[in-house]
């Protein structure tokens, strides 16, 4: 098999990787479950990050549960567990691509995948083949640690300061407009981000 085909079938696996649980389970109720943890902030905390964590492999709704972290501890607890969570999430998607893709994909140039690492970080399936595919293509740790920290930080950011300034307030609507959002925007810059550099 050439590099080239090694390189589309690690990137089509790593899109296949978070869609298969969801099309046969469909989106798990991850804020069902956290609000079992309601009376205990550590609890909800930790059930919030591990739901997040857990997203790379599963249909959590990630952008709901940020929302909630921020609403239920506030901005600055809320972007610290949301924020851990999606980055061991990062971390167990690299280290799935690098075990079980490692084999099958060609570097990629580094600085459209550092680009693409960063804005897919709140795009739903978009962010976890990205994480796969770094894997797989064995990007060097350091960069993709402080990629993903960035891009996560302002994703997590936006979600979590949502839930804490929207959400205590019963003003639900606004408060789901940002987790909403917020994948679309990183959708549309991507692509427009893409097709500049195609054209």
């Amino acid at each position: 098999m050439s590099p080239r085909a090694r390189g589309g079938l690690a990137i089509a696996i790593a899109l296949l990787i978070p869609i298969i649980p969801f099309v046969v389970i469909g989106e798990l109720p991850g804020e069902r479950w956290l609000s079992r943890a309601d009376d205990n902030a550590l609890l909800f905390g930790v059930a919030g990050a591990g739901l997040l964590a857990g997203d790379v492999l599963l249909p959590v709704p990630s952008s709901i549960i940020g929302t909630l972290l921020g609403a239920r501890l506030g901005l600055i607890a809320g972007l610290l567990w949301c924020w851990s969570g999606l980055m061991l999430g990062n971390l167990i998607g690299y280290g799935t691509g690098r075990l079980l893709l490692g084999g099958l994909g060609e570097r990629l140039p580094r600085a459209p995948t550092l680009a693409l690492l960063f804005l897919s970080r709140p795009v739903p399936v978009l962010a976890e083949a990205a994480t796969f595919t770094a894997g797989a293509e064995r990007l060097a740790m350091v960069p993709f640690i402080a990629i993903c920290g960035a891009g996560n930080l302002v994703y997590a950011l936006a979600l979590t300061g949502s839930g804490a300034a929207l959400l205590p307030a019963g003003l639900a609507g606004p408060g789901l407009i940002v987790p909403l959002a917020v994948p679309a925007l990183g959708w549309l810059i991507w692509r427009w981000l893409k097709s500049r550099h195609s054209g």
